[in-house]
């Protein structure tokens, strides 16, 4: 039976069937889900909604909450969730052992075109291009929503399409771009950056160009609540306050909102600005929804939001190498914070060594990735710094290992902290580009 109760009435262990604000109700699809902690509930009173639709046939009703709660008894169980239909899914098949279907599946999409593929260098040219419009589209559509007026739509289409096409020609091109960071400008660069790197692990999935388009721009717009946030909050020069990290995570629900309400946005490309800090195992927010409950848009989110965010520099923490990031994730995914087999699959999509990694090789050189190849992940194509009496090289020298047999002396032996022997990749790495980016 559904019940209407203020939202003072609302407590844990009740089901949500509707609100009364009608964006966020869009926001969240129908809006269907348990109450499961108090943050909850708090966090939509701060969003403004002051009463909510609730299913006891799913939940709780109100009398049996505060009797329970009177009781003292023991917590009451989560509730199953009831079958929410949507229409077909269309989730790229994953060689990894199969998870439940999402409650909120992926619209399906027409099969595109076959896209014309270029090599690496050839790409590169046109994805240093395509990542500076992707930078500027995400700054001015962030500057828009601050100043009241709505995302240009078409304009983040246009550069999306762009994105999306480079991924499809050669995603080792746009992929390896993800590397550039900008300390003053870290939103706008760490949207391009989940953007290129979903991109990456869409192409690798196998999805059509219609579905990585969405899926382009959804992580492309993922962070655009954050222009509800006090900049005051948002700009802090250290680490946030309880209270303050939780108005920084209201970003998520204002995010799905924001989008919601942007004419000619496709519902599917919402589903990353709401989910992706959601957890796997239901730890994340804004509401603690677990893993068959969670798209596959706002799965992929979640990682690739993860890896740039810890392969930066902020001033709570030092950026943490790509290798030791690798290793971090997969980490999360063993304790199941993420989805293992989408972690393992990032991992071969940006390969074990990405772009930017500092690594000695065992004749005692030191060189520098420049460029994988998937399907040869031990074998990268480097830039060699240093010699093996640990001198300079200049210019340094291209080593491509996939000349060299495996084990030579020319193969990797370890990982290094390019920080700890004095090294910054991006002085080596397309320094021109970096200059484009405007860093």
């Amino acid at each position: 039976m559904r019940k209407q109760i203020s939202i003072e009435q609302l407590s844990v262990g009740m089901f949500i069937w509707g609100l009364d604000k009608l964006d966020l109700e869009t926001a969240a699809y129908r809006y269907r889900l348990p109450i499961t902690d108090l943050e909850q509930v708090r966090m939509l009173s701060r969003c403004g909604v002051r009463r909510v639709e609730i299913e006891t046939d799913y939940g709780a009703d109100v009398v049996d909450v505060d009797t329970y709660a009177h009781a003292g008894s023991e917590p009451l169980p989560e509730p199953s969730p009831p079958t929410v239909s949507e229409g077909p899914a269309q989730e790229a098949a994953l060689p990894e052992p199969t998870r439940p279907e999402p409650v909120h599946p992926e619209p399906a999409v027409p099969e595109a075109a076959a896209t014309e593929t270029t090599s690496f260098d050839e790409e590169l040219t046109v994805a240093k291009r395509v990542y500076k419009d992707a930078k500027d589209i995400v700054q001015q559509a962030m500057t828009d929503l601050r100043m009241g007026r709505e995302i240009n739509t078409d304009a983040v289409a246009r550069v999306v399409d762009g994105m999306a096409d480079s991924v499809l020609r050669n995603f080792a091109a746009l992929t390896s771009l993800s590397r550039l960071k900008c300390f003053d400008e870290y939103t706008f660069f760490h949207s391009v950056n989940t953007s290129v790197l979903a991109l990456g692990m869409g192409r690798s999935l196998g999805m059509d160009r219609a579905t990585l388009h969405l899926l382009g721009m959804g992580t492309l717009l993922h962070d655009v609540g954050k222009t509800r946030i006090p900049l005051a909050i948002l700009n802090k020069p250290g680490r946030f306050e309880p209270n303050e990290y939780e108005i920084i995570k209201e970003h998520a629900l204002h995010g799905a909102q924001i989008l919601s309400n942007t004419p000619g946005l496709h519902e599917g490309a919402i589903k990353p600005a709401l989910e992706h800090h959601e957890r796997v195992d239901g730890t994340g927010y804004p509401h603690q929804r677990k893993g068959y409950e969670l798209s596959q848009f706002g799965l992929i989110g979640s990682i690739v939001d993860i890896y740039d965010a810890i392969t930066s520099d902020r001033v709570y923490h030092k950026a943490m190498p790509p290798f030791k990031a690798l290793q971090f994730l997969y980490d999360l995914g063993k304790k199941g914070h993420v989805d293992t087999g989408l972690v393992e699959r990032f991992i071969r999509c940006i390969s074990v060594y990405p772009v930017g990694s500092c690594v000695s090789l065992k004749s005692g050189e030191i060189g520098i990735v420049a460029q994988v190849y998937p399907d040869q992940p031990i074998q990268p194509k480097l830039l060699i710094v240093r010699d093996r009496d640990g001198g300079a090289v200049t210019p340094p020298e291209t080593c491509n290992l996939l000349e060299y047999e495996p084990g030579s002396s020319r193969s990797i032996s370890l990982v290094l902290d390019p920080a700890t022997i004095g090294l910054n990749p991006s002085d080596y790495l397309d320094r021109p580009e970096a200059a484009l980016a405007g860093c």
